[in-house]
C-alpha cells in the first residue's frame, strides 16, 4: 500500500504556508485517523502504523509546519502549539473530518490534548504517546539542546550514525528501522552535506522559555488535560525521561482519566514500527 502526498495552505500571524501530509486508505471512507510526529521528526514516522490501520481508517499524516516537505513559518517565535493547532484545524477542513481519532507522539500528542480540550472538538479518540502536560524540565533542555545545532555531515553514514546516537532512547530496532528512522529526517543541501530536515528556527522558542514562562506553560497544558472529555490511552515508555511515572499515574487521576500502559525497554518515544506496539494502538482505537 502506498501513500498519497498532498498539501494544504495554512495561516500564520506572519503569513501564509504550506503544510505537507501522507494520505493512506481509501479517501472515501468517513473514519478518520490524524497521526501527529515528535518535535524533530516527521509523517514517514507513521509508514507502518499508517498502512496497518488503513483497512479501518483513512490514516493523515502531517508534517508539521516546519518540517519534512512542509513550509516554514516568517516568525520563528510562531513554532509553538497554538499555531500547530490552527493548522490542524485548516487540515481537517481539508480532509473532510467531521470527528476523527487522534495519535500523537510527544509533540503531536501536545497538539492533540490543545485540539481535544476544545468545545465541540472532532476528536473521538486520543492516543498520547509518551507525553502530558508535565514536563520533565531536564529532558525538554536536552531536546532543546541539540533540536538548533546546524549539524552537517559528509557521508550518509555518518549522519545516520548520529540520529541513532540521539535517538536511542526510542529502544530496540532492527538495523533496517535505524536506517529508516535517519533516513526519513536527512536531506542533502546544495553543497551535498547531509543535513536534518527542519527549520532551525524551531528552537528558538525553547532556548527563549525561561523558567517563569515554562511554569505558565504548564498550568494552561493540565488546564487543557482537564478539559478532554473523550476516550483517552496513555502510552509510557518505561525508562522515559520526558514523562515520569509519577506524572502519568496523576494523568490517570484528572481530565479524562486514560487507560495507561507501559511499554518495557523503551524511553522516550516509542515508536510504534514494532508489531506489539501496533498492536495497542489497534486494541484501544477499534474497540
Amino acid at each position: 500500500m502506498q501513500a498519497i502526498r498532498k498539501s494544504v495552505q495554512c495561516l500564520s500571524p506572519a503569513g501564509l504556508h504550506q503544510m505537507s501530509y501522507k494520505e493512506w486508505g481509501d479517501p472515501a471512507n468517513s473514519k478518520v485517523l490524524i497521526c501527529v510526529h515528535g518535535i524533530t521528526r516527521v509523517a514517514d514516522d507513521f509508514d507502518v502504523l499508517a498502512p496497518a490501520m488503513a483497512d479501518e481508517y483513512r490514516v493523515i499524516c502531517p508534517d508539521v509546519v516546519g518540517r519534512g516537505q512542509s513550509g516554514g513559518l516568517r516568525n520563528p517565535l510562531h513554532y509553538q502549539i497554538p499555531q500547530y493547532v490552527s493548522d490542524m484545524v485548516t487540515l481537517l477542513a481539508r480532509v473532510n473530518a467531521e470527528t476523527l481519532d487522534w495519535f500523537g507522539t510527544s509533540m503531536g500528542g501536545l497538539i492533540g490534548m490543545g485540539l481535544a480540550s476544545l468545545p465541540d472538538t472532532p476528536i473521538r479518540k486520543l492516543v498520547l504517546n509518551d507525553v502530558g502536560p508535565s514536563l520533565n524540565v531536564e529532558a525538554i533542555a536536552r531536546i532543546g539542546e541539540y533540536i538548533g545545532q546546524d549539524v552537517r555531515f559528509a557521508s550518509f553514514d555518518e549522519a545516520a550514525a548520529y540520529i541513532r546516537s540521539i535517538s536511542l532512547s526510542f529502544g530496540p530496532h532492527s538495523e533496517q528501522q535505524w536506517n529508516k528512522l535517519a533516513s526519513d529526517v536527512l536531506k542533502q543541501n546544495a553543497q551535498g552535506q547531509w543535513i536534518r530536515h527542519y527549520d532551525l528556527g524551531l528552537a528558538i522558542p525553547v532556548k527563549n522559555t525561561t523558567p517563569e514562562l515554562a511554569a505558565a506553560a504548564q498550568t494552561m497544558l493540565w488546564q487543557a488535560y482537564d478539559a478532554i472529555r473523550c476516550p483517552t490511552l496513555l502510552v509510557r515508555g518505561s525508562e522515559s525521561d520526558l514523562l515520569t511515572a509519577e506524572a502519568a499515574q496523576q494523568m490517570t487521576q484528572r481530565g479524562p482519566r486514560p487507560q495507561l500502559i507501559e511499554l518495557p525497554g523503551v524511553g522516550h518515544a516509542p515508536t510504534f514500527v514494532q508489531d506489539d506496539q501496533i498492536a495497542v494502538a489497534r486494541e484501544f482505537l477499534l474497540n
